[in-house]
């Protein structure tokens, strides 16, 4: 009972910062301007203020702290400094804008102050390819690279209202119950307080009109930092499988609670590095932005992606004890299905607008025409030249509807 006091105070300290907040930070982007202007990406027809994600880092800092004063987390100072770096990172991007470069360093900064001053890492693979414990250098590589793509997963998702907060509360929901039913109850206030601090951003992200609001990479950033630590903590306290409610096949369930956020950034990277482009580079290429495709409103695309995001968890979840690779491949077999299926009704109702550069990548052999327009401009173009045209435009189609 007394932890459930904790959560709940810790849950509803965030809530009331947030709902508090938010107001105030888009009154001071309105003075200021700090606005995002429609433009051929964006997903709003009038200027709307950013920086809800001072709002979100705020109300988390401030409700996790005070919620974690009378349990031990050594680390928590460390946590709070990686996220800082981020918030001030993401405030910057939001306000001047950053090169992709100066963003990956400073997520290659927030990186080794988790994994060298928090020692928080992978130090097991689970039986993954057979390998138990893994060694130390094997152990940084591993963090950093997961560390790195769950930051970037969060922040490219942030693309429609309400999706990045939705899914960081549908996600931080889940790893908190495992949390406190398995007696990790610092863990859990860090869960709460996330779920808290994003649910009073997501009122007036989803449903606000006067006080509409963007998280930005202020809070886009954030989000990631969070939840890739909380990923790798899930991780590592499911090493001894003698405890309750020990998960089997961790790296794959993890992988499947963050299903859309991390298949959707590898999906549009993929596709961006056979096109010869940075994969940093911003399109409308994701999931969501082919719901808009099929005509379905911000709302109904995050709800159904958020819907298929927890209906996927059953069968996750059913069979986390099958082992890590099998899992991986069911869930890369069936995910992969339901990636296809929006872009599949897209070329069969013929509702390709011929004048959106990433909708003509479904169209037939179209990929192969702006890679071969492309590639006098990469040196690595010279790989494909000894595939033949219609086996290349195959491979590249299926690709795209992936």
């Amino acid at each position: 009972m007394q932890h459930l006091l904790y959560l709940s105070a810790s849950f509803l300290i965030a809530l009331c910062i947030s709902l508090y907040s938010v107001p105030v930070v888009i009154r001071v982007a309105k003075a200021l301007r700090l606005m995002d202007n429609p433009n051929e990406r964006s997903s709003a027809d009038n200027p709307i203020p950013t920086l809800g994600g001072i709002a979100i880092f705020l109300s988390f800092v401030f409700a996790s702290t005070l919620g974690l004063s009378r349990h031990e987390l050594p680390e928590l100072i460390y946590i709070v400094v990686a996220i800082i770096l981020m918030f001030f990172v993401g405030l910057k991007d939001d306000i001047l804008t950053l090169p992709a470069k100066k963003k990956l360093m400073a997520q290659l900064l927030a990186a080794a102050i988790i994994v060298f001053l928090a020692k928080i890492r992978f130090t097991n693979l689970h039986g993954f390819l057979g390998v138990g414990e893994i060694g130390m250098l094997s152990s940084i590589v591993l963090t950093f690279f997961v560390i790195i793509v769950i930051i970037n997963a969060f922040n490219l998702m942030d693309g429609i209202d309400g999706l990045a907060a939705g899914l960081s509360m549908m996600a931080a929901t889940v790893f908190g119950i495992w949390f406190f039913i398995t007696g990790h109850i610092e863990f859990a206030i860090l869960c709460v307080s996330l779920v808290g601090a994003i649910a009073g951003f997501f009122y007036y992200n989803v449903y606000g009109k006067e006080n509409k609001i963007f998280m930005g990479d202020t809070g886009s950033l954030v989000l990631g930092t969070v939840m890739s630590i909380i990923v790798i903590h899930f991780n590592e306290l499911n090493i001894d499988q003698t405890t309750p409610y020990a998960i089997a096949s961790t790296p794959a369930v993890s992988f499947g609670i963050l299903i859309y956020p991390l298949a959707d950034t590898i999906r549009v990277m993929t596709i961006r590095i056979f096109q010869f482009k940075s994969p940093f580079n911003a399109d409308k290429n994701h999931l969501h932005h082919r719901l808009l495709a099929l005509g379905f409103s911000h709302k109904k695309a995050t709800y159904t992606i958020i819907a298929t995001n927890m209906l996927f968890l059953i069968p996750v979840f059913a069979l986390h004890h099958i082992g890590v690779v099998k899992l991986m491949v069911f869930m890369l077999i069936f995910g992969g299905f339901l990636f296809m299926i929006p872009a599949i009704i897209i070329h069969k109702k013929k509702l390709i607008d011929r004048n959106d550069p990433n909708q003509q990548l479904l169209i037939p052999g179209s990929e192969y025409r702006i890679l071969k327009s492309n590639r006098n401009e990469f040196k690595a173009s010279k790989l494909w030249l000894g595939f033949k045209t219609m086996s290349l435009q195959a491979i590249l189609q299926k690709l795209n509807l992936w």
